[in-house]
Formats: structure tokens, sequence, C-alpha cells
């Protein structure tokens, strides 16, 4: 009788998944993918054309992607020159985003009292630099192009 009980019960615990509807079935398989993924980071790194080579390692893809970023985005800033009647030993940070069809866009660029009050129009000037930079293949994660943000530091120094 206890074999034949316990039988049953075993039964009656392995049954109740086939009670499951389809939907329900499938909710729980993506709501267990998505806990799965690693949100924080990337399969490939965006890629600028004919700069990154699309084969190359995940940690040489972001090596090229960090060196061609930084050498845009100093060219874009190299000629810029403000006049200023205190000197200035302060950090901006400019934040990117990288959008799904490789389009960088300026998100945000941190303010500092210090700088505005020398430089008045200093983010406009920034942004409208930056807001030129070239295009990339996008980011992806298990092969679809993904927003990717990026931050970068504006070092102000002058003496």
């Amino acid at each position: 009788m206890r074999k034949c009980f316990a039988l049953l019960f075993l039964v009656v615990l392995t049954s109740c998944q086939l009670f499951l509807s389809k939907e329900e079935k499938t909710d729980k398989i993506v709501h267990d993918e998505l806990q799965a993924i690693d949100w924080n980071n990337v399969e490939k790194y965006p890629l600028f054309v004919g700069e990154c080579d699309e084969m190359a390692s995940k940690d040489a893809q972001r090596e090229c992607f960090q060196t061609v970023l930084l050498r845009y985005f100093t060219e874009a800033m190299a000629d810029l020159q403000f006049q200023v009647k205190q000197d200035l030993h302060d950090t901006i940070y400019v934040d990117f985003k990288i959008d799904q069809h490789g389009f960088i866009l300026i998100s945000n660029i941190e303010e500092s009292t210090n700088v505005l009050n020398e430089i008045e129009n200093f983010n406009a000037l920034v942004s409208e630099r930056l807001n030129d930079l070239t295009t990339v293949k996008a980011a992806n994660y298990r092969g679809i192009p993904v927003n990717m943000r990026i931050r970068l530091p504006i070092v102000l120094n002058t003496q």
C-alpha cells in the first residue's frame, strides 16, 4: 500500500508540469532566459568599419574600438581653444549612446559650475563637435545589434 501511495504521489508531482499551458511554458522559458542574460556585457563591441577586424577576439575588438573612438574624439576636439580668466583643473564626463543602428549620440555632458563660469557655452561647443562623429557597426549580444553606453572624460587643465 505504501509503495502504491508513494508511486501515486510521485506521479502527481511530476504530472503538474503536464497541466501547464503552452503559453505558461513559453513564459517560464523566456523568464529563465532573461534571468540568465548578462545585461552588462556584449559579445561583440561596436566596430569602426575598415579600422577594426570583425573576426578578432573580443579583447582585440574592445581595444580597437577604444583606440579609434579616442582618435575620433581627439580629432573632433583638437582645434577648440578657450580663453579663461582663472586656471581650470577639472574633468567633465561625456556620456555616449551607440544605438543598435550604429549611430553615436551624446546622451549627457556632465555640468561643472567651474567650467561653465569660465566657458559659458562649453557644453554646446562640445556637443556640436562630438555629434558629428562617424557611425559604427553596432555592438552585438547573441547576434542581435544592441545599444551600448560609453563614458569618456574630458580633462581640462590650464595654467
